[in-house]
């Protein structure tokens, strides 16, 4: 047989023919296409996540709960702090003016009844101590009323001795409603029949009680 008559099938079986490597082409493009697509939304999502930003309803809901905070829990709690801090307030602003109160009326009592205590004169010196008696209260009252009756009240009748006592100042150590302590300076002169007046002069430490309305010495103590 001569070379020229031999098939032309031979290209067709050692080589794929053109259409064939098309097909693949057309594959390996959409393939590609299909992943780039996956990827962009891939990045997409994760971009919008990476960034937080709510949506929306997210927004609307946070604000609603903002505003159920402020109504049922701020401002009820502030109000309550506010009202709280009024009372104690006007609590101190009391306990200040009972405080002064006590402080004014203890010391003009611990002046007066201290004078009255310490002031007579012979023809009169039971009914003043006796009265000066009424000021006091406790112990404090028991131990003068012996005091007057032993030795105060009979000495002046038989030697007719008089007392004129004065507060020069007084100040106060402590006070609350209840109780109170002064400090009295007392100029006091005693004059002994025809003799000459003696003056002395001292200091007192006073001791009060509010028994009803009324502020009374429970303690007489020299300093």
């Amino acid at each position: 047989m001569s070379r020229h008559s031999m098939p032309r099938g031979g290209n067709k079986a050692g080589t794929p023919d053109k259409p064939e490597a098309t097909t693949e082409e057309t594959q390996e493009a959409a393939i590609t296409d299909t992943a780039e697509e996956t990827v962009g939304d891939t990045t997409e999502e994760t971009t919008t996540e990476a960034t937080g930003e709510p949506d929306a309803a997210q927004d609307t809901k946070r604000r609603v709960d903002w505003s159920r905070v402020l109504a049922y829990g701020i401002l009820p709690g502030l109000a309550l702090v506010l009202a709280l801090a009024a009372g104690y307030l006007k609590w101190q602003h009391d306990s200040v003016d009972n405080a002064n109160a006590a402080r004014a009326e203890s010391v003009q009592t611990a002046k007066d009844s201290t004078v009255a205590m310490l002031s007579y004169k012979p023809d009169t010196v039971g009914q003043q101590l006796n009265d000066a008696r009424d000021l006091l209260t406790g112990e404090f009252r028991d131990s003068y009323t012996s005091l007057i009756n032993d030795v105060v009240i009979p000495g002046a009748q038989e030697q007719q001795i008089s007392a004129v006592a004065t507060v020069p100042a007084a100040a106060s150590v402590s006070a609350d409603p209840n109780h109170a302590a002064v400090l009295v300076f007392v100029n006091q002169t005693v004059v002994v029949g025809d003799d000459a007046p003696t003056d002395t002069a001292s200091s007192v430490r006073v001791g009060l009680e509010k028994v009803g309305d009324r502020w009374l010495i429970s303690q007489f103590d020299p300093v």
